[in-house]
């Protein structure tokens, strides 16, 4: 044997240092109905989710989020904590029905919270990101049509503006909307969220609605101060046929993409929407159709288009779909509610979502962090660069099936696959930077565990463990982890 080979020892190589760019903003998110609790508190009336909640077999245990994390007494403790987490940015979303309850005039009780919490973060040095509409339409509006009536589209502009009268000072950052794909076509065409509708034809009416209220509201705000940061948030996937070299799954991917992802975008950057999608849902209901395209009046679209600082990508998982059925399915995504539910693809016939062996979180949905990287870079080319609209990943984030346990008397939750996601999905967005995309923050969803909407308190997402019994919060090791890369401000 080489005496020298023995001594021998190769320098190990200095990890690689990858920092963010300059003034990205590292966050997380919440919404007001999964955590605010207080529901029927100082004035706030019913929302949508208040009324679905209380269906029978509609959500998981029959949950609600009466209580949820108590955050509307326990405010000033959750930014310490987001304090100690060092973020610079924190996105909640204002609830409707607290603000304006049941639609009508201003709750002074309602505007007070909210200007409370704002006062908080800009004590605590953390940037409020204000969402105005996270699903919680009051449920007086849905009783009068909801989203599939035109009008609210202008009742959704009061209320925002009622938001900026008191926060337009010391807010900044302002989101119209929170994913509409699944305020439309889950919610009233596939039944799965409040308020739990089952048609094609008013999914489409309550998207363009949410479409055109969005539009009015950044022709307001912006007409009011021009230097405000005005965006929406889209959900958003990477749709990939199962086998590129098969016509049939390559349309089924052309067509989850189109019903997704470009049924929002088109309208907001391009104008109009997808002529494809339009034709191939007008095949499965012609009259669903002529409805819709009766509702879109001239000038809707100029509305909608209008220019945007921001678009905010909520990104959790890819689509791997064809069009033959597959022998082993995956597990489905959506809540095993005992309610029966319909499929929110107006033209999703012969469709089928496929297993290709990547790791899965608690939700069945697959990690693949390497697609927001696609889709980053995808978004920014076709769309956000031409019209000079930045973007930020607004919500990103996986559930888990944590087990906290109790070390030297302090509660511990040690999640190593979220810490792994959540590395993974942070790289990835260096790696977008890294190809030229103007990428400027990230909001880990969720701050805390909450209400998870049809799964009800079934699953966890929270950086932070949430007590449901006692409210006590603890950080997990995904929440120190991140404590850990905000303060580097890099990635190794």
């Amino acid at each position: 044997m080489n005496v020298l080979a023995q001594e021998y020892s190769a320098p190990v190589p200095a990890p690689r240092i990858r920092p963010f760019p300059t003034g990205f903003l590292f966050g997380a998110a919440t919404a007001a109905y999964q955590i605010e609790g207080a529901a029927f508190e100082d004035g706030r009336t019913a929302s949508i989710w208040d009324a679905f909640s209380r269906v029978p077999g509609a959500v998981i245990n029959a949950d609600n989020g009466d209580v949820a994390c108590d955050h509307y007494h326990r405010y000033r403790g959750d930014v310490a904590l987001m304090e100690e987490l060092g973020l610079d940015t924190y996105r909640f979303s204002t609830s409707w029905s607290r603000v304006r309850p049941d639609g009508g005039a201003v709750n002074p009780k309602g505007i007070d919270f909210y200007e409370r919490l704002v006062d908080e973060l800009l004590g605590a040095g953390i940037r409020p990101w204000l969402t105005l509409y996270h699903w919680d339409l009051p449920q007086a509006l849905e009783e009068r049509g909801g989203w599939t009536a035109r009008e609210t589209s202008e009742r959704f502009a009061e209320y925002a503006l009622s938001v900026h009268d008191a926060l337009g000072d010391r807010v900044t950052d302002w989101t119209t909307l929170n994913e509409p794909w699944c305020s439309s076509f889950l919610s009233y065409t596939g039944g799965i969220h409040a308020p739990g509708r089952f048609s094609i034809a008013d999914g489409m009416l309550a998207s363009h609605h949410l479409l055109r209220g969005h539009g009015l509201v950044v022709e307001e705000l912006r007409r009011r101060d021009p230097a405000l940061n005005l965006g929406i948030t889209l959900n958003l996937t990477v749709a990939e046929a199962a086998d590129p070299a098969r016509p049939e799954d390559v349309d089924a991917a052309r067509r989850i993409d189109g019903q997704f992802n470009r049924w929002f975008l088109d309208p907001i950057f391009r104008g109009g929407y997808p002529e494809d999608i339009v034709a191939d849902i007008r095949a499965v209901d012609a009259d669903a159709v002529a409805r819709f395209e009766a509702a879109v009046l001239p000038g809707d679209l100029d509305t909608i288009s209008r220019r945007l600082d921001v678009l905010g990508v909520n990104y959790y998982h890819g689509e791997f779909v064809g069009g033959t059925a597959p022998a082993d399915p995956p597990l489905p995504g959506d809540a095993p509610t005992d309610r029966a539910v319909g499929s929110p693809w107006p033209a999703g016939d012969g469709i089928h979502w496929y297993e290709r062996g990547l790791p899965r979180t608690a939700m069945h949905w697959e990690v693949q962090p390497e697609a927001l990287t696609v889709l980053l870079e995808r978004v920014w080319d076709e769309y956000a660069k031409d019209a000079g609209t930045a973007l930020f990943v607004t919500e990103n984030g996986a559930a888990y099936d944590d087990e906290a346990v109790v070390d030297d008397g302090t509660v511990r939750v040690h999640d190593a696959d979220r810490v792994g996601f959540l590395r993974g999905h942070l790289a990835a967005i260096l790696d977008a930077a890294d190809a030229g995309v103007d990428v400027r923050g990230y909001f880990y969803w969720s701050l805390m565990d909450n209400f998870e909407w049809a799964w009800g308190y079934d699953k966890r997402f929270g950086l932070i463990r949430v007590d449901y019994a006692t409210q006590e919060r603890a950080f997990k090791d995904s929440a120190l982890e991140y404590r850990r890369v905000i303060a580097a401000r890099a990635m190794e």
